[in-house]
């Protein structure tokens, strides 16, 4: 078992030793502290000197991700070995950002070339409706696009579109549906021309029932406004695997938009799925958010562990959820476009490691996944922060700042820079009773663990370094907790309760249960 290993018996004794030490004071020990705790990835910053950890630390770390064989784990994810074996298939969203002479094989072939004919048919289609050329069934050209999708196919493209908003096509607006709440198809629809409206389905089986619920409003929506069903051929694309399936709905072939079955839902933004980023912002903002993550890839797959940015990340991440029995972490961008990318972390997070079994299925003997929470800096300051900064848990911190605004407001972004500077020295150093006038209230313990990653602007290239950072550091954790970071059973039983509650058979069922659908459903 993972705790019976020495590496992992020599990090809980050496967190017995570090515990007691108080960062303020590593700082002021040590002056080039700072030096010895970052990581640069091109012009990527990763700060981590603010973390209770020591150069043994970090060696005691890198020592468990050599033990639990972390690169060579690596190493099979992204030459295409079927890593996913609970459901038999490859890992391969690395591939959809691999530049067009690479060479990665899935079940034998070569699947790059494909990949780069569906990036060329979606850089054609983007160009179509940029130029005004792809019309709509009233010959109008297209000027509106909804997403209906779920999950990873809604999340990703949506914090991606809302975080890219300076590149955003003047001519062009996009709207993401995902709930099956009418509420969410019937904003998307208010104040939208039915005949400048495209619809993209995001699904890949064309089967999820929120989505689909979703797709068949918008169908009937746009057929009443048009008076013909005709016209779901010239104002549907589909985003999915199932061709039989969106032939029925009435989408054509040519506006089917293909991804293999190695494509994970959360890792999806990268496949067709990513069709709106590139209608909304051009396909060039898209290849160079593929180009970003390429970059990312490129260095966890080369850095040596111990000056690679998402081993680090994801070794620190097991430091703090095993040893310190931190349950959860804070993401803090400050830059409001970037208000969603905690949403999709939690996701991607969530999903991929709260797991209670090994790969093997017995059960695990440690901590697994963590609560993914955040917001915008300075929002989040007048929020959660009082938690963060007197509670009782120990919750480490993910701050994301931008050196260069897009907005041209320097006095604005000068005040958020400084918040997010001022918020992670706060967490580190606290503060003295003597500082405090030995007021118990007022006073800050520190020695609160944070990370701080730099770019230098927010655009897609980095956008996309930030992302695949994300998704490595999950990885590397699923890695040494020995757990399938690519599936997710988890939601799959309440799918199956829910559609024996619409079917209306008889069940046996608790009498919670049956009193809520008598109360709900009558």
């Amino acid at each position: 078992m993972l705790n019976d290993l020495p590496e992992w018996r020599a990090l809980a004794a050496h967190k017995k030793i570090i515990e007691p030490l108080h960062m303020r004071d590593m700082f002021a020990q040590d002056p080039q502290r700072f030096d010895k705790f970052n990581i640069t990835c091109g012009d990527m910053l990763c700060d981590y000197s603010k973390h209770r950890i020591t150069p043994e630390t970090i060696a005691l770390l890198t020592a468990l991700a050599r033990a639990r064989n972390v690169e060579e784990q690596r190493d099979r994810m992204m030459a295409g070995d079927k890593i996913n074996q609970t459901e038999n298939r490859a890992v391969l969203h690395t591939a959809l950002r691999a530049p067009r002479d690479a060479t990665i094989l899935a079940d034998g072939h070569n699947i790059v070339p494909m990949i780069h004919q569906t990036l060329e048919k979606m850089a054609d289609f983007a160009q179509a409706i940029h130029d005004g050329n792809h019309k709509g069934y009233s010959g109008k050209p297209i000027r509106h696009i909804v997403n209906i999708g779920i999950g990873g196919s809604d999340l990703g493209p949506r914090m991606v579109y809302k975080a890219l908003k300076p590149f955003h096509k003047k001519d062009v607006s996009v709207r993401f549906v995902s709930n099956v709440d009418a509420a969410d198809i019937n904003a998307a629809l208010q104040d939208f021309p039915a005949d400048q409206t495209l619809f993209l389905v995001a699904s890949k089986t064309f089967t999820t029932q929120e989505t689909m619920t979703n797709a068949h409003t918008a169908r009937q929506w746009l057929i009443g406004e048009l008076g013909n069903e005709q016209a779901v051929g010239a104002h549907f694309a589909a985003l999915s695997t199932n061709a039989q399936a969106v032939k029925e709905f009435g989408i054509a072939p040519d506006m089917m938009f293909g991804f293999d079955d190695w494509v994970g839902g959360r890792y999806s933004l990268w496949s067709a799925i990513g069709l709106s980023i590139a209608l909304g912002c051009g396909f060039d903002v898209f290849r160079a958010l593929l180009d970003g993550a390429h970059a990312m890839d490129r260095h966890f797959r080369t850095a040596p562990l111990e000056k690679n940015m998402p081993v680090m990340a994801g070794l620190l991440g097991v430091w703090y959820r095993n040893f310190w029995d931190a349950e959860s972490y804070a993401i803090l961008p400050y830059a409001q476009d970037l208000a969603l990318l905690p949403l999709w972390l939690q996701q991607l997070d969530m999903e991929s490691n709260g797991k209670s079994v090994t790969r093997g299925g017995a059960a695990v003997s440690h901590a697994t996944g963590s609560v993914v929470f955040g917001q915008p800096g300075t929002n989040g300051q007048h929020a959660f922060y009082q938690l963060i900064h007197q509670g009782t848990s120990l919750i480490p911190c993910d701050f994301i700042g931008v050196r260069d605004s897009a907005w041209n407001h320097d006095e604005h972004h000068r005040i958020l820079n400084a918040h997010m500077i001022a918020q992670s020295q706060a967490l580190m150093e606290g503060n003295l009773s003597t500082q405090t006038d030995n007021n118990p209230h007022r006073a800050f313990a520190g020695n609160k663990p944070s990370t701080t990653i730099i770019i230098p602007r927010l655009d897609a290239y980095h956008l996309g370094m930030i992302l695949a950072l994300y998704e490595h550091k999950i990885f590397v954790q699923g890695a040494i907790w020995d757990i399938n970071s690519f599936d997710q059973w988890g939601v799959e039983l309440g799918k199956t309760l829910a559609a024996q509650i619409l079917s209306g058979k008889d069940t046996a069922r608790d009498s919670s249960t049956a009193a809520l659908i008598r109360v709900l459903l009558g």
